[in-house]
Parts: structure tokens; sequence; C-alpha cells
């Protein structure tokens, strides 16, 4: 059974009456190399290079898989984890899982769409309190909105179970997640990301390595999330935990309103916020210009200038 042959995989779903969905975004893996790279690349929390990777060296972690496809990537993380939980939307894919996966007893594969899942809930019902590290090749037309469903199911103020985030995805959506504030691919979920984590790109998978070839290259994007939660990476934040919830909130909040009109001036953006008086004196005690874009400021930045805000908020009571 070669999962990534793509005689076989024709011949797989012809037997089983199914054809690559584009309303689920689906590109199944037909190079080999590909998904024992993606899945070592979780284990090890680098890239291996090609032939694959090592098991994880901690027993205890375990690995979420979204979008299993026809679980050429499910069984290579089933040898590499001692947990495997696959979430796949397509129930025509559950009896065709059940033949490719039928021998690997570590795995356990869920009919669920990932988006309407309670990440958290989810999490305990099936890992427990083990660690979790997700890995999965992504529809590139909700590949954000599942990044932020993963990130933002987690309290910025508590150790986050899942430890990081491996995942096949657009190049330039690899580019985006891990751009340098002011270059033309920062964005706001790059910003979003670094509040939670560090993101590097990997290598990148040319459009013949998928049945059926995509019209763009596409790039493995991994994310580690700080290990103890956001206190990790910025200093002055609330000690009280639901203070850090509430002020992170805020924080997210003025990159949204920052980026939802990229030409304005940061002062004008967040005028729906705050008066401009005071975004104005916090941007002048941070040493910016008044009329900088919130393109230029890093996730740091943000954080900084909500404390500012808050500073001036309390001088003003």
């Amino acid at each position: 059974m070669n999962l990534c042959n793509p005689a076989y995989v024709r011949e797989l779903l012809e037997r089983y009456s199914l054809a690559p969905k584009k309303g689920f975004g689906q590109n199944f893996l037909i190079n080999a190399d590909i998904p024992a790279r993606i899945a070592g690349s979780s284990a090890m929390g680098a890239d291996p290079g090609w032939g694959g990777g090592y098991p994880c060296d901690d027993e205890n972690v375990c690995a979420l898989e979204i979008g299993p496809g026809l679980g050429a990537m499910t069984r290579e993380l089933s040898e590499l984890f001692s947990k495997v939980v696959a979430v796949e939307i397509d129930r025509g894919l559950i009896p065709l899982l059940s033949e490719t996966l039928g021998d690997c007893d570590n795995v356990t594969v869920i009919n669920e769409d990932f988006m309407k899942l309670d990440l958290s809930e989810f999490l305990r019902e099936q890992f427990g309190e083990r660690p979790v590290r997700v890995c999965a090749n992504l529809p590139y037309y909700i590949t954000s909105p599942i990044l932020m469903a993963i990130l933002e199911g987690m309290k910025p103020s508590e150790k986050p179970q899942v430890q990081s985030i491996t995942v096949l995805v657009q190049s330039e959506v690899a580019d985006r997640l891990c751009a340098k504030a002011g270059s033309s691919e920062y964005g706001s979920i790059t910003a979003s990301v670094a509040l939670c984590g560090t993101a590097k790109k990997l290598f990148t998978v040319s459009p013949g390595c998928f049945y059926p070839a995509p019209k763009v290259t596409s790039a493995v994007c991994q994310i580690t999330l700080y290990e103890n939660g956001i206190r990790d990476a910025f200093e002055g934040l609330p000690e009280d935990d639901e203070a850090l919830d509430r002020f992170v909130s805020k924080v997210k909040k003025l990159i949204a309103a920052a980026f939802a009109m990229r030409r304005k001036t940061l002062t004008n953006a967040l005028s729906g916020i705050s008066d401009k008086s005071k975004i104005e004196a916090a941007l002048e005690r941070m040493g910016m210009r008044s009329d900088i874009r919130g393109e230029k400021l890093s996730a740091a930045d943000f954080v900084k200038l909500a404390q500012e805000l808050e500073k001036g908020d309390e001088a003003h009571e």
C-alpha cells in the first residue's frame, strides 16, 4: 500500500467512488518524502531533511492531525508519536481511512469539522493533560482561520497544551507568518502569531508533489509556542491571570484595528479604540512618530502600546 503512488491513489479513490473535492481544498501528497519530512519536523522540532525523522524524544507527547486525507502523513505520525488523533471533515473518506490506517493501533480518526470544535475541551477529551503537537496539510482557503482557531483556543495565561504547529500551506502564507515588521508580507496574522510563539519556514514543496497539482508553490511552516505562555516572551505583563487574559484581548484588538485599513496611520486606525491624543502621547513615550502605520509595529510594540495606553488611562482617572 503506497499512499503516495499516483496510480494507487487514483485506484483507491475510484474504489470508494471518491474524487478530490475542491470544496474541501483536497490536494493529496504523491511524493512519499514530503509527509515523512513534515511528520519528522513535527516530532523533532526541526526539519530532518529528506528521509524522514526520528521518533519524538518525549513519549508523553501526542500528535493532532487536521485533515488526514488518505492517511499518508497519518501513517508517518503513527511511527513517531505514541498517540495520533486525526480530524477529518469529509465523511466520504472515513471508510477509506479505516482501510489505510487499519493497522495503526495508535491512531484515532474523528469525523468532525475542526472549526466547530471547542479546542480546549477536545484536547482534554482526546489527550488528557498530555502535550500535543499539531501537524497538517491545510486547505489553502481556510489556512488562517484554522491557525487562529488553534492559537485562540488556549488562554494566554495558561501553559499551552499545544507545543507546536507544523503545517503545509501556500508559500506566500508561510512568508507572511514568518515576516518581519515593516516588510510587505507582514500583517495582522504575523503579529497575532508572534503573541503566541515563533514561526519559521522550513522548506518548500512544488506543485508536482500533489494530486491534483495546485497552481502555486507550497511550504512547510512551523510555529513553536512559548512553553509557559505569553509571559515567556514579553515583560511587564499583569501577574493576575484574569487580568492578563483581558490585557491580551486588548492587544489583539489593537492589532486587528491597525491592519483593518493598512494605509491609515496608526493614530487614525485606532481612533475607534482610544482618543487620538492618548494614542499620540503613547507613541511619543515609545519614541515613535505620531504618523507611523501599524505595519511598522512588531508584536512587542503592540504589547508596549497597550501598556502605555493603560498607563495613560490610569493617569486620567
